[in-house]
């Protein structure tokens, strides 16, 4: 497998907020008339980049006793490997193979700069801590009536599970849950993150619209591999959550098709037990290597 040097990685070119850029970039859409699916299906999968999620100084969620960025990493390289030894026409890159803290612009970076054909970011889900206010006794008030005594109670649901998968959509980021929040939080962990990701802002009209024309050119290729990938892991018994498109920073920018994929919900103790034993990395490497191989003979016939 190949782990490119950050040194030599090209930051991803701003998106340029120019109406007449794009005006010029519908115009020459409009002309062409270009058809996605039928660009998708001349070429070949070659390269394959598989990311693994967060890592570094980005890397506090965690279970009961592994964390995220660990469970993902185990993953990548187990699932890079996988490809290699079963799809040996297919070179795979992977964004980092250490506990290394690589920028979300970078990693869709090494995608764009190696003309990869598939990008798989792999991550663990996890639930929000909500807070509740319960009762913890009795006091009596100046009038001496008797009053409730208020706590609050900070917890998460340990009892929620699945696996769910994700490509780039268009939605407002007032509007995101906290899970596609805490999947776009280690922007802020970035240097100059404002200029790093400067035109990624749904909420802003000319940057959604470029935005938009990006991700609809693989759109349909996207959501083809991310159902393939949720049938796979149905197929072993796995609870499916679905294919979803939110506004994922790690993917806004991908010139080819890109999926997020949680394999499962690292809160879970199950689950957690699960994604770290060797049946589980098996079974679920192993899903995602079948949804590959049917993705690519979907679009090499």
């Amino acid at each position: 497998m190949f782990i490119p040097k950050r040194s030599k990685l090209m930051k991803n070119i701003p998106l340029v907020r120019s109406k007449a850029i794009l005006i010029v970039l519908i115009s020459i859409i409009s002309i062409l008339g270009i058809d996605n699916q039928l660009i998708a299906q001349e070429y070949k999968i070659k390269t394959i980049v598989i990311d693994a999620g967060h890592g570094g100084k980005d890397g506090s969620t965690r279970g009961s006793y592994y964390t995220e960025k660990d469970v993902a990493l185990k993953t990548a390289i187990r699932l890079g490997k996988l490809i290699e030894e079963n799809m040996k026409d297919v070179k795979v890159i992977l964004t980092r193979n250490d506990d290394t803290f690589v920028p979300l612009y970078e990693r869709i970076a090494i995608a764009n700069n190696a003309k990869a054909d598939l990008f798989i970011s792999i991550h663990c889900n996890d639930m929000p801590v909500v807070s509740s206010r319960y009762i913890s006794g009795y006091t009596r008030n100046k009038k001496g009536k008797k009053v409730p005594v208020y706590k609050t109670r900070y917890a998460k649901s340990t009892s929620t599970r699945g696996v769910e998968t994700f490509v780039s959509g268009s939605g407002r980021i007032n509007e995101q849950d906290a899970a596609i929040k805490r999947e776009n939080a280690s922007i802020f962990l970035e240097d100059n993150y404002k200029e790093n990701y400067d035109g990624f802002n749904p909420d802003d009209p000319e940057s959604a619209i470029i935005l938009s024309l990006m991700k609809n050119t693989f759109r349909t290729q996207s959501l083809k591999l991310a159902k393939m990938v949720q049938d796979q892991y149905v197929s072993v018994g796995r609870i499916n959550r679905g294919v979803q498109e939110k506004s994922l920073a790690v993917l806004a920018r991908a010139g080819m098709p890109a999926i997020l994929t949680e394999i499962g919900f690292i809160s879970n103790q199950d689950e957690e037990d699960y994604m770290n034993s060797e049946a589980g990395q098996i079974e679920i490497t192993n899903c995602l290597l079948k949804a590959i191989q049917a993705y690519k003979v979907s679009v090499e016939i």
